[in-house]
């Protein structure tokens, strides 16, 4: 990763974050440099949604090229559910699988309007991933597979419940 011009950060440290954001304003203001590979999920999911994107990505403008990636588990699958299968099983269940496939659909460009904030531009682009793979759209980020659901989120759903009843 050193011989090439990767990003690398601690998602919780905050001055890396906004050094992170600047590395990647001059990258895209360099015309002649390769566009940024990001994963703005942060995480994977077993292939069904697309999960919460987060807003860094979508802050430092510049033009987006989404694509759309759904892995067909016919084969092989590619989703490792740490909950259920320890590292070296998932290692040799993909190293023994008939073969890895995925479909890959590239989207049209798409840039951040003029009237919209980073978090609406990065819900308007997971919706067209989502759309376009055929999957739902999440609300909430890959944190839940390893923390635990804030009350305070539970409760905003059983509202949002008991006005649909």
């Amino acid at each position: 990763m050193q011989t090439t011009q990767h990003v690398l950060f601690e998602r919780s440290e905050m001055k890396d974050r906004h050094l992170v954001r600047k590395k990647i304003r001059e990258h895209i203001a360099d015309k002649a440099k390769l566009p940024i590979l990001i994963f703005p999920e942060g995480t994977c999911i077993n292939n069904t949604s697309v999960m919460m994107f987060k807003k860094g990505s979508f802050e430092v403008g510049g033009t987006i090229h989404p694509v759309a990636i759904k892995y067909d588990p016919r084969f092989g699958d590619a989703f490792w559910n740490s909950t259920k299968y320890s590292m070296m099983t998932y290692v040799f269940n993909v190293m023994t699988s008939w073969a890895i496939v995925c479909n890959v659909w590239y989207l049209p460009p798409m840039v951040k309007k003029e009237e919209e904030d980073a978090v609406h531009f990065a819900n308007r682009v997971k919706a067209a991933i989502a759309a376009r793979g055929g999957m739902s759209v999440l609300p909430w980020d890959g944190g839940l597979k390893r923390k635990k659901v804030k009350e305070s989120f539970k409760e905003e759903q059983q509202k949002k419940y008991c006005q649909i009843v």
